[in-house]
């Protein structure tokens, strides 16, 4: 009777392994470029490589499964009572071991959101599929630990980009390691300075003047800027900067601005706005706000509050001065605070909602994306001793709903929207819509349907709040179901 050769399941360990080490090497070659140019095709190759759709994510779930068959048959060319059930036993304390750690994340509210169903799917099945091969690894030959260790990392990396997808916020490896794609550009003074318009809805107003020449982009230009920082000091990564068709023509109008900030950990990048924008200016001769998406937090592991603390430095001063004075200057914009929008995603919404009650001056549009109602408010405790020395009249004077009652809202509009099945950040949604309807603020709320904590919410938001703020800003004409209701 012949024996049955090993070399066919060699065969597929080695080609599992060589591509699972194909992946990891592109990703740790992206580390290593991390802080170079990125100017050579190989690192724009790697860096820009697709983590949600396309290639990358099909080969290693592909991978991930074929890792799964090896499995289950070497264990069934070696089955044994004994063997089957350590097998049995180490895949399901796998798949819960990876439930609880899930749960456990929720409930100790380390990301400052409640993880999803997908989320804790792809948990359970990566650890349970570790447990599966950790049988390889038992007394087993050194080919068969190969194909184990292979295994586990093939099932990582594809739980990696489950995750990450499920989530949606970092599409490819460029975003994963913080590193900006986008070309830097420099932008000179503007000449003169530009006029705000007698009246929104007047016959100024950009929608009933402004015609789209011949020739125009048919979409806007995503690019970054380095903003000088004299008056904070603060080491933010340079700001991503959105200018939509109608900036790019010879005679460009004076546009509104938005100041943009992302959530923590994130990156300022312009392209989930221009996503949203190019199809608005699309519909309305290439007419679309210039968005600056400004880094509020410097290093993506901080949460600087927003707030110039001695801990992590000025941040409220480099948005409030360096950034808004930056693009008074370096912009062309509409400058009048009707015209100027300051938004954000998560931790950069509670940062625009701060700003929005502080500072009606410079702002008369916030629009506030999933935002938590106060600074810190997914980890309060911690927040109160490290930020504020225990100070709770501090951290109190800090919150902006406390903040409310200190300023004059003659004319500013809010937008607040959240995920209809983000509970947490929802309830703080509807509190903050109360707070600012009762003093004043022309407000609405929207809720995106099962949009979470996550790319649903953002993109639900941007939607909602241009969709409000066209016609507050002059860019499309409006109508009595356009403007902002209580």
């Amino acid at each position: 009777m012949l024996e049955r050769s090993p070399w066919p399941w060699r065969t597929i360990g080695a080609a599992s392994g060589l591509i699972v080490l194909a992946l990891v090497t592109a990703i740790v070659l992206a580390l290593q470029v991390w802080t170079g140019s990125h100017t050579s095709p190989l690192a724009r190759a790697v860096l820009g490589l697709d983590l949600v759709s396309g290639a990358v994510p099909v080969i290693a779930y592909a991978v991930a499964a074929i890792a799964v068959v090896a499995l289950v048959a070497l264990l069934a060319r070696a089955a044994t009572r004994r063997r089957l059930i350590v097998a049995l036993v180490t895949t399901a304390a796998g798949g819960a071991i990876g439930g609880a750690l899930v749960w456990w994340l929720s409930a100790s509210n380390t990301f400052g959101v409640a993880l999803d169903l997908t989320t804790t799917l792809w948990a359970v099945a990566v650890f349970a599929a570790v447990g599966l091969a950790v049988v390889t690894l038992i007394n087993g030959p050194a080919w068969h630990r190969l194909v184990g260790s292979v295994a586990i990392v093939s099932f990582a990396l594809a739980g990696y980009i489950g995750i990450n997808a499920d989530f949606g916020l970092d599409r490819t490896v460029a975003d994963v390691v913080g590193v900006s794609m986008h070309r830097t550009i420099t932008l000179p003074p503007v000449t003169g300075t530009p006029t705000p318009a007698p009246t929104l809805l007047a016959d100024g107003a950009l929608w009933a003047n402004w015609h789209a020449p011949a020739g125009m982009p048919s979409a806007g230009s995503q690019t970054q800027v380095v903003i000088p920082n004299p008056a904070s000091g603060f080491r933010a990564r340079p700001a991503g900067l959105y200018l939509p068709p109608a900036a790019l023509t010879p005679n460009p109008p004076a546009l509104p601005l938005v100041i943009m900030m992302m959530g923590q950990p994130g990156n300022p990048d312009p392209s989930f706005s221009a996503a949203v924008l190019d199809r608005f200016a699309a519909q309305h001769d290439g007419l679309a706000p210039i968005v600056l998406v400004a880094d509020q937090i410097g290093n993506p592991a901080v949460d600087t509050l927003c707030l110039d603390t001695a801990r992590h430095g000025k941040a409220e001063t480099y948005i409030v001065e360096d950034v808004a004075g930056w693009a008074r200057t370096h912009l062309h914009v509409l400058q009048d605070p009707a015209h100027w929008t300051i938004a954000g995603y998560s931790n950069g919404g509670e940062c625009a909602l701060s700003f929005g009650v502080k500072y009606p001056q410079i702002w008369g549009n916030v629009l506030d994306i999933s935002g938590e109602e106060f600074p810190g408010s997914d980890r309060a405790g911690a927040t109160l001793t490290s930020d504020f020395g225990g100070n709770r009249a501090a951290y109190a004077a800090a919150k902006p709903l406390n903040e409310l009652a200190g300023h004059a809202y003659p004319n500013t509009v809010g937008i607040f929207t959240v995920g209809s099945n983000d509970a947490a950040y929802r309830t703080q949604a509807k509190a903050v819509y109360a707070a600012t309807t009762a003093v004043g603020w022309k407000t609405t709320y929207f809720e995106v349907l099962n949009g979470g904590h996550v790319l649903g919410a953002l993109n639900g938001g941007l939607e909602e709040g241009y969709t409000v703020l066209y016609p507050r800003l002059g860019l499309s004409q409006p109508t009595p179901t356009a403007t902002p209701n209580p």
